[in-house]
């Protein structure tokens, strides 16, 4: 199939991605179509299936790259040793993060249900090496009674989901500014594991 004129690959497949992110973000997964995502870039239906065989591969394409860049960036940080400052760190990174990723983070986490089984377990390993960069620290903590965690894995899970959740009702000028959640949540983090203190 021919594409649109003055359309090339390194252009409208990273526009295709940014459309399809948008209204699977908006509407969801399974109310857009590869004719709605088309007409958001500019080409033709057809011409999508010159950058993805189907909506499933966009779809799991964007989880992968928002899980990708999340791991690929909590490994660049100078993760602090003591068990304490560990934990506040990885507090303000995951926040920091997913702040101005209002979009992906919706779609990593409410679209899991529309991934096809082999995709889901290649999305779901993804999430679990994340995840499991915090219950070490979990561990670690609990390991020199810095922690009093009764089970790390509960609590990352429940920890993650709390952090998280800032992103379907934090604005930017609203009544708090980024700072003051962090430290709020923070706070709320350090009691859940008891022994560890804020700041």
């Amino acid at each position: 199939m021919a594409r649109t004129q003055g359309s090339f690959s390194d252009v409208t497949g990273p526009r295709i991605h940014a459309a399809a992110q948008a209204l699977f973000a908006r509407h969801g997964y399974a109310a857009v179509s590869m004719r709605q995502i088309a007409g958001e870039v500019g080409v033709q239906a057809g011409a999508l299936y010159n950058y993805t065989p189907d909506k499933q591969s966009l779809l799991v394409a964007l989880m992968r790259a928002h899980m990708d860049e999340l791991l690929s960036t909590y490994a660049a940080e100078d993760v602090p040793d003591d068990p304490c400052a560990a934990l506040r760190h990885f507090v303000r990174f995951h926040i920091r993060f997913h702040l101005p990723r209002h979009d992906a983070v919706f779609i990593a986490y409410m679209e899991l249900r529309n991934l096809s089984p082999e995709n889901f377990t290649v999305i779901e390993a993804l999430r679990r090496d994340y995840e499991t960069h915090l219950e070490t620290i979990l561990r670690s903590g609990n390991g020199t009674s810095v922690f009093d965690v009764r089970d790390t894995k509960l609590t990352t899970l429940a920890i993650i989901a709390m952090l998280t959740e800032i992103t379907t009702w934090y604005r930017e000028g609203g009544r708090l500014a980024q700072a003051e959640v962090e430290e709020i949540y923070l706070a709320l983090v350090c009691r859940m594991v008891r022994g560890a203190e804020g700041g």
